[in-house]
């Protein structure tokens, strides 16, 4: 098989698995009578602002740790989580290198190259 071939099947595999959640989705909901729905619907609506404060401080507690963990300029380790520092990139101008290093080709022993790689996304 080749490889759109198989692509084309991964497409094919994920859409059944999506067609078996909305299938599942659909005999829970079978299951549920309308006052069991309008129960679950209280108790999200209940829960709702507790879980928005807690995403809220959530997310400004890990801006914090974030800027303080750049700011060290290590990783720290919590008993649980633990925030990695990552220095930045270091990009260069390809196109201008590549056009430099045939005037000075001795500086091609400087030159690396990292093995490829594949990621699947939607087309």
């Amino acid at each position: 098989m080749i490889t759109k071939q198989k692509l084309d099947r991964l497409a094919e595999l994920k859409a059944e698995q999506d067609l078996l959640n909305i299938k599942k989705q659909e005999l829970i909901d079978s299951v549920l009578t309308p006052e069991i729905r309008t129960k679950i619907a209280e108790i999200e609506e209940e829960f709702e602002p507790q879980f928005g404060a807690v995403n809220d401080k959530s997310s400004a507690i890990e801006s914090e740790i974030k800027a303080e963990v750049i700011g060290l300029g290590e990783s720290v380790k919590g008993t649980v989580l633990q925030c990695c520092f990552v220095k930045g990139r270091v990009s260069w101008d390809t196109k201008g290198l590549d056009g430099y290093l045939v005037d000075h080709p001795e500086l091609n022993r400087f030159r690396k190259q990292g093995d490829p790689s594949a990621s699947i996304r939607k087309a």
